[in-house]
């Protein structure tokens, strides 16, 4: 399938000048593609990426941190429950909010294909359940 975009850009701030705003606003619409795709593939959880790789410490840090936004944890807990997950951030979540085990919730984000939502919404209650957003 073919889709034309169009993007109206406007004259340009300096005369003479052909490409400052052809290469912003390219920067957007390539901006607009990826986030709609990381959207669609389930990788985002409201409007966090919770499809992280835990691959360094600073990754390690936004995992907690998006584990506490989304859980109401403290730190030393995001970092057990993201532990117990195997370091995978929308296992973890869902871990917390349905009260699966770990192999529970592998097996139905696999069924749902890696989509949180889907699979948070077909997941059995857990004792946390009401704490999820």
């Amino acid at each position: 399938m073919d889709v034309d975009i169009r993007l109206l850009v406007g004259p340009e701030i300096l005369a003479g000048s052909t490409r400052l705003k052809a290469g912003t606003v390219t920067k957007l619409a390539l901006n607009i593609l990826s986030t709609g795709s990381m959207v669609q593939l389930g990788k985002v959880y409201g409007n966090r990426m919770v499809d992280v790789a835990v691959t360094n410490k600073k990754l390690h840090d936004r995992a907690l941190r998006i584990l506490q936004d989304l859980t109401d944890l403290n730190r030393e807990d995001a970092g057990y429950l993201l532990e117990q997950s195997g370091r995978k951030v929308k296992l973890a979540l869902l871990m917390h909010w349905t009260g699966l085990g770990k192999d529970e919730g592998d097996r139905l984000l696999a069924a749902h294909q890696g989509n949180l939502r889907k699979a948070v919404s077909v997941a059995p209650t857990g004792s946390d359940r009401a704490n999820s957003p």
